[in-house]
C-alpha cells in the first residue's frame, strides 16, 4: 500500500506546518523590532535594515545548504539542528552591543542555520509524500512561513513595547528551544517510494521538452524570476511598520497591517496550491505575479489608515501563492531526487530578492525622504 496521499502524509504535513510556523519567527521578528533597534543604535533607516538584509541572505544560503543536508540526512535532523540554532541565535542577539554584531548573529544563526532550514526543505519534504494533492500539500507547507508572519509580529510588537527588544528576543529563543527539537523528532520516517506511477525522470523530461528549455536553462530562469518578483514583494512586507510610524499611525498599526497581509497570504497560498493542482504551477505563478503588480501599485496613490489596511489585505491575498508556485514548478519539471537542493536554490533567489528589495527601499527612503 502506497504511503503517498495517505493519512500518514497528512499528519506529517501538519507537523511540518507547525514546525515552519514556529521557526518562521526567525524571518519576521527582525522586521517588527526595526524601529526599536534603529533608535537604540542611532542609525539611518537603510542602516537599520542591515539585520533584515543579512537575515534574508542567510535564509537564502541556508535554504541551499540545509536543503542539501536534508536530501542526505532527512528533514528530522535538519529541523532539530535549526531549532537549536534559533535558540542560540536569539539568546546571543539579545546580548549584542552594536548593530553589526546584531546583524551578523541574525544572518548566520537565525537566518542561515535556523529559519533557512525550515522553509524550502520543509516544502520539498512535503512534496515527497504526495502525488495527487502535491500542489495543495506544498502550499500548506509554505503557509507556515505566513502563519508565522501573521502570528509573530503582533506578539513581538507588544512584547517589545512592554519589555524591550532584548527581552523579547530572549523569550523567542526560549520558545524555539522547547518546541522545535521535540517536533523534529516526530519527523524521522523516510519519504515513501513512489510505486505504481510513471518514472519521475520520464515525466519531467517530457515536460522540459514541451517548454523547450534544458534543465539548467529552466532552473536558471526560475532563479532570475524568483529574484525579480521578490524585490517587489519585500517593499511593503519589510517597511510597512516603519512606514506607518512615519505617517503618525504608530508601529503597532503597521504590525497589524503586516499581520493582515500575511494572514490573507495564507489563504492565497492554500488557494494557489488548489489552483496549481488543476492548471499547473507555471500558469499559477504568472497569474500571481500580475496580481502582485496591480496591488503593489495602489500604495503609490493611497496612504490613509483605512486604505493602507485594505491595500495590505489585497497585497497579501494576491501575492501569497507566488513563492510556493516555484517549488511546485520544480517538482513538475525536475525529478524527485535532489528536490530539496533544487527547491532550496530557487527559493534562495526569492529570498535574495527580498533582502535586496528591503535594502533598496530603505536606500530610496534615505535619499528622498519618501517611500513613493
Amino acid at each position: 500500500m502506497s504511503m503517498l496521499d495517505s493519512r500518514a502524509s497528512w499528519v506529517r504535513l501538519g507537523l511540518l506546518l507547525l514546525v515552519s510556523s514556529i521557526g518562521g519567527a526567525g524571518m519576521w521578528s527582525v522586521v517588527v523590532t526595526l524601529p526599536a533597534v534603529q533608535a537604540e543604535f542611532g542609525v539611518a533607516r537603510a542602516g537599520a535594515t542591515l539585520p533584515y538584509t543579512l537575515t534574508m541572505l542567510g535564509f537564502a544560503a541556508g535554504g541551499v545548504l540545509m536543503g542539501r543536508a536534508s536530501d542526505r540526512f532527512g528533514i528530522a535532523r535538519v529541523a532539530g539542528i535549526a531549532g537549536l540554532m534559533l535558540a542560540i541565535g536569539y539568546a546571543l542577539a539579545s546580548r549584542t552591543t552594536n548593530l553589526l554584531s546584531y546583524a551578523l548573529v541574525h544572518g548566520a544563526l537565525i537566518g542561515m542555520l535556523g529559519a533557512g532550514a525550515l522553509f524550502g526543505p520543509i516544502m520539498a519534504d512535503a512534496s515527497l509524500w504526495f502525488q495527487r494533492r502535491r500542489g495543495v500539500a506544498v502550499a500548506i507547507a509554505a503557509a507556515g512561513n505566513y502563519i508565522a508572519g501573521a502570528v509573530w509580529p503582533p506578539i513581538v510588537a507588544v512584547a517589545t513595547q512592554s519589555y524591550g527588544w532584548r527581552a523579547t528576543e530572549l523569550g523567542i529563543g526560549a520558545v524555539m528551544l522547547v518546541t522545535i527539537p521535540p517536533l523534529a523528532w516526530l519527523l524521522r520516517a523516510p519519504a515513501p517510494v513512489q510505486h505504481g506511477v510513471v518514472s519521475s525522470e520520464t515525466v519531467v523530461t517530457t515536460s522540459q521538452a514541451r517548454l523547450g528549455f534544458s534543465p539548467r536553462a529552466l532552473l536558471s530562469l526560475l532563479v532570475v524570476a524568483g529574484l525579480g518578483c521578490c524585490v517587489a514583494m519585500s517593499m511593503p512586507q519589510v517597511h510597512i511598520v516603519a512606514y506607518c510610524a512615519d505617517l503618525g499611525y504608530g508601529p503597532a498599526r503597521g504590525a497589524e497591517m503586516l499581520s493582515l497581509m500575511l494572514g490573507l497570504g495564507i489563504v492565497s497560498r492554500v488557494g494557489s496550491g488548489w489552483i496549481a493542482d488543476r492548471i499547473g504551477g507555471l500558469p499559477t505563478l504568472l497569474a500571481g505575479s500580475m496580481l502582485q503588480f496591480a496591488s503593489l501599485s495602489l500604495f503609490l496613490f493611497f496612504d490613509s489608515l483605512t486604505s493602507l489596511y485594505l491595500i495590505s489585505g489585497l497585497f497579501g491575498l494576491f501575492q501569497g501563492g507566488i513563492v510556493p508556485s516555484y517549488a511546485i514548478i520544480v517538482r513538475e519539471y525536475f525529478p524527485a531526487r535532489g528536490a530539496s537542493t533544487k527547491v532550496g536554490l530557487v527559493l534562495a533567489a526569492t529570498i535574495v530578492g527580498m533582502a535586496l528589495g528591503g535594502w533598496m527601499t530603505g536606500e530610496i527612503f534615505d535619499r528622498t525622504g519618501s517611500y513613493r
